[in-house]
């Protein structure tokens, strides 16, 4: 057997028993403890404060209003308070992304790359979670404001985490149980 044949013998093998792992949304809205270690805003604020002269951003960032009204959050739709929370990653997003661009690579650049990559994946499962009801449209009842201090987008990017979308999962939270039923048949 010659060497190209025993390789691909041993890939196949090899692939056949790494596990079809799939995450799901759902998977996200049920499991407390991924959906906190998926949080790095902490990791984040301990490498800023790391590297030095971070803090200070070339340019200004918009931060999203992440202040909940409870009343007027219990009237909103599903699909509303999901498109609250898009537009506020949204908002967030954009403006690393061009923050990012403005920097010189090194360590704020590594930091708002990690933080856009954050942002990112949390955009996408927010995206993509399963809510019943019309189209999103997002109302932000408070005026945001600019910054160019890093340490104030985390702490934005976290009040909007352990916020908006920790009250948006809770009322998905009734999903669980009957997901759990379905993946046991």
């Amino acid at each position: 057997m010659d060497l190209s044949r025993l390789l691909l013998l041993v890939f196949c093998m090899v692939a056949s028993e790494v596990p079809d792992i799939q995450t799901r949304p759902i998977d996200f809205v049920c499991d407390d403890h991924a959906r906190r270690d998926m949080n790095t805003v902490k990791e984040l604020e301990t490498a800023m404060n790391d590297c030095s002269g971070s803090a200070l951003l070339p340019s200004s960032i918009q931060l999203p209003c992440v202040k909940i009204n409870k009343a007027s959050w219990e009237k909103k739709s599903m699909q509303e308070k999901r498109g609250d929370i898009l537009a506020a990653l949204g908002t967030l997003a954009q403006g690393v992304r061009v923050t990012r661009t403005l920097t010189t690579p090194g360590c704020q650049f590594s930091l708002l790359e990690r933080l856009e990559h954050s942002i990112t994946n949390y955009l996408h499962i927010v995206t993509h979670l399963e809510l019943t009801g019309g189209a999103e449209s997002p109302v932000t009842s408070c005026p945001s404001q600019d910054t160019q201090n890093l340490g104030q987008v985390l702490r934005h990017f976290s009040w909007l985490l352990t916020g908006k979308l920790e009250w948006l999962i809770a009322e998905l939270k009734s999903q669980c149980q009957t997901e759990r039923l379905t993946s046991n048949l």
